[in-house]
């Protein structure tokens, strides 16, 4: 081809161009042809395999004493999760969290600012009966921490309600006290997510010392302005 050929080739090519509206824009970047889209398991699947990876403890004196393993109740698809503590006696025979006396007082505690218990997420710290009822020790409620925070990053609340002094300690430490901590809005990161957390009276606690109510009460309405602040749907 000689040069004057050449030339009204491109003369040709660029009219052509002009006539069709076509616009070429040109990159060094390569083509990826191969676009794969991250297989992520669906909620249920991560809580299912929480659940065994929970009920596979080895060596615990929570899981050696207890009649069943307590995981959950509610609504996984919720935006408010609760923690407590560990289940009692009732609630290591059914299976399920805050079914007990406790339980039926934080029913009314929800209903007093118009929560239906069925439409949030409840757990506790540890998912087994401690012997007696007593406190969790504290190289239980560190072990146990583990498996609430990869709970927590599962169900991905916009509000966390921490029940009782346990419950504050196994995300925040020992070194703060519940009298002084309850009642005021904090943050807690997990897996690089920041979640709103409240830190409130255990019922258990309410139901021997009803004085305290009135604290928790307070705790209650705060929790309930910020759902409204937040618009969340329940």
């Amino acid at each position: 081809m000689t040069l004057d050929d050449k030339n009204q080739n491109d003369i040709l090519n660029s009219e052509l161009m002009e006539q069709n509206d076509i616009e070429f824009i040109f990159s060094d970047k390569p083509i990826n042809r191969f676009k794969t889209k991250p297989i992520l398991e669906d909620k249920d699947s991560q809580l299912l395999n929480l659940r065994d990876e929970i009920a596979n403890i080895s060596n615990c004196e929570l899981k050696n004493s207890a009649t069943n393993l307590v995981f959950s109740d509610g609504n996984a698809n919720s935006k408010i999760m609760i923690v407590g503590e560990g289940p009692g006696q009732k609630e290591d025979e059914m299976g399920k969290p805050f079914v007990g006396d406790a339980g039926l007082l934080l029913n009314k505690m929800l209903k007093a600012i118009n929560i239906d218990r069925e439409s949030i997420y409840i757990t506790n710290v540890v998912n087994f009966r401690p012997p007696n009822n007593r406190k969790p020790e504290p190289a239980e409620i560190n072990r146990y921490s583990e498996y609430l925070r990869k709970h927590i990053s599962i169900i991905n609340p916009k509000i966390l309600i921490l029940m009782g002094s346990t419950a504050m300690e196994s995300l925040f430490g020992t070194k703060i006290k519940i009298s002084k901590e309850r009642g005021n809005w904090k943050e807690v990161i997990i897996n690089n997510q920041t979640y709103l957390t409240m830190i409130t009276f255990h019922p258990a606690y309410l139901l021997r010392q009803p004085d305290q109510k009135k604290y928790s009460w307070a705790d209650l309405k705060q929790i309930r302005k910020k759902i409204d602040e937040l618009k969340i749907r329940l």
